[in-house]
């Protein structure tokens, strides 16, 4: 034992010296995958629906295929957490709709196209105006953003104002006013000039010190790393905001700054401004910059007021549920013409210590003169508040370590009142969910609860035994007297989207079946009519005789699991006999085992075939077990990952046995996968078990040291449970993955923790210890993949993987013969 562990540890350690291995070999050109597969990928897209705020119209914005190659792999900067396309001074990779398009809600008929648009449409930001009127919107052109509106009523478009849009930073870079005579607008100051050039020859070394004071992180990516970056930070976030008015005409309000977020009063007469300033760190992304949240006169322009001036937040604990100290959530109560409400951490922040109260809210009147007016008190840890009017909102708080949910309700003008608690369970008890309250657009622009007769509305999926049936109830506040209203039922699908009419109990609702793609529907919630307002097509019928079950089934230590099955349209198990098999999962954890086992599907939903996951393997034969349940729990004083391993393997297999058991699934030809932390799962399940011949793991983290404080839910850093993360590590174990493995990693990957270095170390791991695996890189991609000719490529990669190592498999090697080694083909 002890030379095997010497063995392993030196071959670790040739790993780390020996980096440039650890690359992909070979150099293809972008691949098609078989025509049904690459079907999927060009299937048409189902317009994105927006409905105006008086409910009358609704907007229909076209959705493009996925975009080229040469799009995706455009230049972008990664700065402060974010990334940035520095040509536009927008988002990076953002996707636009290519079309636009307004109809009323009961006409009849194709919706009339928006006219005056440019050839080549870009489209993104759309909002209406609060009297439903105009839309102002977005398009992006080569080297800039710019303003456009439409009237409604004609459908004409034209460009707003000339300057650009600074669409980089935070935040919306337009809010309507409340009169619906203009917006407040995020452009690029005047004068700009050209972004800072790097020095070729360095003036100092980039420097970096800790004094003591404990600042642990979570492993964030694109942060910043020098001064250079920093003046890039300033050069792009920096916007001036300006106030349109609806002629075209601007006025400046205040100096260019680095804003974050701004928001108008209810009443137009203020400005809610939140900025960000230097000092900078290179520790922790923008949103833990130095704050300042002002109050701005929306006529002159100047400083009214500063809610908080925050310094830089490097120590804010890692426990979830910690926070920044100081106002936070600062917002204007949307039923009074400028009172502005935050709350305040009374326990320093810091969720890891313990404390009787949590958060406390403050609220604060124009003219912003007296001190704040301490409100209601927050036992768990504050999450959002919803206005309703003088005498009613609900705010819902929660707490991490137990999973606890709790509405109450607020009486705004009465501070010092005592909350009513409406509800208090776990959020993971699906069964028993409260529910959503529901809120709706008002003519001064805001969002508030619908109310109706001292009751609001609550919108819930559903979630029960059967599957999930969304459901509408009204909620009495003065007897917690509950009503349902509206509840989806076979062979439907259907979701309340929005009250119409609430008078006349009149919704909208999107409803779909199994083999009808979702619609919006007018629903009578008095008589049960329903009306269709929109009719689009199945988006790839060649397919609709696709088999689609939900089937149930236990684990070895009793918990329920669930998972879609899909089969081959025409198959039957009885004549056909058991399919070689693709399994689909992503782990999640649980604090209780009755929630764990909970559904959170529905046997009448749409039977999308999205060619991101392993759906569509249906079309080549396999039977694909999707969204298998792979719950992680920790009951009482246990964590979850304390067992993370072993019920990893207990969840893999019960879903091979449940489809073995029905006759479709063949045991000897199972392949696992997942994305990201399902990458993880996949490369441990091959680590610790035999269950399955093959996996594909795509943009995963496979080296737990490398994320020391903490990674998806797990809050011990590395120091409190070395044995841990070293234990659920696949490149720890890799010498223990005797099955093949399919890596697939975008080289520009930007989530938290999953580094592109994560997968090329793991495959070095293995081509040095003499495994089967396939490293395949992705340029330009990110976390997930966004250009046609990778999709198109990856679907390739997966394909012929699992006819190599599934579908045409030989017997299972016997106990004692040698893995079996190579590249993968």
């Amino acid at each position: 034992m002890l030379t095997s562990l010497r063995t392993r540890l030196f071959a670790l350690a040739l790993l780390f010296l020996a980096a440039p291995l650890a690359v992909a070999q070979d150099a293809l050109t972008y691949q098609t995958p078989a025509p049904d597969l690459a079907a999927l990928v060009d299937a048409p897209r189902t317009p994105a629906v927006s409905l105006s705020p008086d409910r009358t119209r609704m907007a229909f914005l076209t959705q493009p295929g996925l975009p080229g190659i040469d799009e995706v792999a455009q230049p972008e900067l990664g700065l402060g957490g974010t990334r940035i396309n520095p040509a536009t001074t927008g988002p990076s990779r953002a996707r636009a709709s290519t079309g636009l398009a307004f109809r009323a809600v009961d006409a009849t008929g194709d919706p009339r196209p928006v006219t005056g648009l440019p050839a080549t449409v870009r489209l993104r930001n759309l909002a209406w105006s609060p009297d439903g009127t105009r839309a102002a919107f977005t398009l992006d052109r080569e080297d800039r953003i710019e303003l456009w509106t439409a009237d409604v009523a004609t459908g004409q478009a034209r460009r707003w104002i000339e300057a650009p849009l600074n669409d980089a930073a935070p935040g919306a870079a337009v809010q309507w006013l409340p009169d619906s005579r203009g917006v407040v607008a995020r452009i690029v100051p005047a004068g700009r000039g050209a972004a800072p050039v790097e020095r070729t020859v360095p003036t100092g070394p980039v420097v970096q010190q800790s004094l003591g004071d404990a600042r642990p992180a979570r492993t964030y990516q694109d942060l910043l790393k020098s001064p250079h970056d920093e003046a890039l930070f300033d050069h792009y976030m920096t916007g001036q905001l300006v106030l349109v008015a609806l002629d075209g005409t601007t006025r400046a309000l205040g100096a260019p700054a680095v804003v974050t977020d701004f928001e108008p009063s209810p009443d137009g007469r203020y400005l809610l401004v939140e900025s960000l300033s230097r000092p900078y760190s290179y520790l922790v992304p923008a949103s833990r910059f130095p704050t300042a949240t002002r109050i701005h006169d929306l006529q002159t322009g100047a400083v009214v007021h500063t809610v908080a001036d925050l310094p830089l937040a490097e120590s804010i604990p890692i426990a979830f549920g910690s926070v920044r100290t100081g106002p936070r959530s600062v917002q204007w109560r949307a039923d009074q013409p400028a009172t502005l409400a935050w709350v305040e951490a009374q326990d320093g922040g810091d969720a890891g210590q313990a404390a009787d109260i949590r958060d406390q809210m403050f609220q604060l009147a124009a003219p912003f003169s007296g001190p704040a007016v301490a409100g209601a008190t927050f036992s768990l840890r504050f999450s959002t508040v919803l206005w309703g009017d003088a005498e009613t909102a609900v705010a819902a708080e929660y707490w991490w370590p137990t999973r606890m949910l709790r509405w109450t309700r607020l009486h705004p003008d009465e501070p010092s009142a005592t909350p009513d608690v409406l509800f208090e369970g776990s959020y993971q008890d699906r069964y028993n969910s409260f529910g959503a309250p529901m809120t709706e657009p008002t003519p001064d622009g805001t969002r508030r609860l619908v109310l109706d007769d001292g009751a609001l509305f609550l919108t819930d999926a559903g979630a029960s035994p059967e599957g999930n049936r969304p459901w509408l109830r009204r909620l009495d506040l003065a007897t917690g007297e509950t009503t349902e209203l509206f509840r989806s039922a076979a062979p439907h699908y259907e979701s309340p989207a929005a009250w119409l009419d609430v008078a006349a109990g009149q919704i909208l609702t999107r409803r779909e079946t199994a083999t009808e793609p979702p619609n919006y529907y007018r629903r009578d919630l008095d008589t049960g009519d329903v009306t269709a307002l929109t009719a689009f097509p199945h988006p790839y019928p060649q397919l609709a005789g696709i088999q689609r079950e939900t089937i149930e089934y236990t684990r070895a230590d009793g918990v329920p699991l669930s998972a879609v099955l899909y089969l081959p349209a025409g198959y039957d198990a009885e004549r056909d006999g058991p399919l070689p098999t693709f399994v689909w999962a992503y782990p999640e954890e649980f604090r209780s085992a009755a929630d764990a086992g909970q559904r959170s599907d529905s046997p009448y939903q749409f039977a999308w075939v999205s060619y991101w996951g392993a759906v569509p393997f249906v079309t080549r034969g396999y039977a694909v077990l999707d969204d298998a349940a792979f719950p992680i729990v920790g009951e009482g004083e246990a964590e979850p990952n304390d067992t993370f391993i072993q019920q990893l393997v207990m969840n893999g297999e019960a879903v091979i046995a449940e489809g073995a058991r029905r006759g479709v699934v063949d045991p000897d030809r199972v392949a696992v996968g997942g994305h990201s932390y399902g990458a993880f799962m996949t490369a441990n399940l091959l680590a610790h078990s035999d269950l399955f011949r093959t996996g594909i793991a795509r943009s995963g983290a496979y080296n737990r040291t490398l994320t020391p404080f903490g990674f998806q839910y797990e809050q011990r850093s590395y120091w409190d449970a070395p044995a841990l993360y070293n234990g659920m590590s696949p490149f720890m174990n890799a010498d223990k993955i005797d099955e093949p493995i399919l890596m697939i990693h975008g080289q520009a990957d930007n989530n938290p923790g999953t580094f592109t270095l994560q997968s090329e170390r793991l495959y070095g791991a293995l081509q040095g210890l003499g495994g089967t695996a396939r490293l395949v890189l992705l340029p330009a991609e990110s976390h997930g993949y966004a250009a046609r000719e990778s999709i198109l490529h990856m679907l390739w990669e997966q394909d012929r993987w699992l006819e190599t190592y599934v579908k045409n498999a030989g017997p299972r090697e016997t106990a004692g013969d040698a893995p079996t080694t190579g590249t993968g083909g």
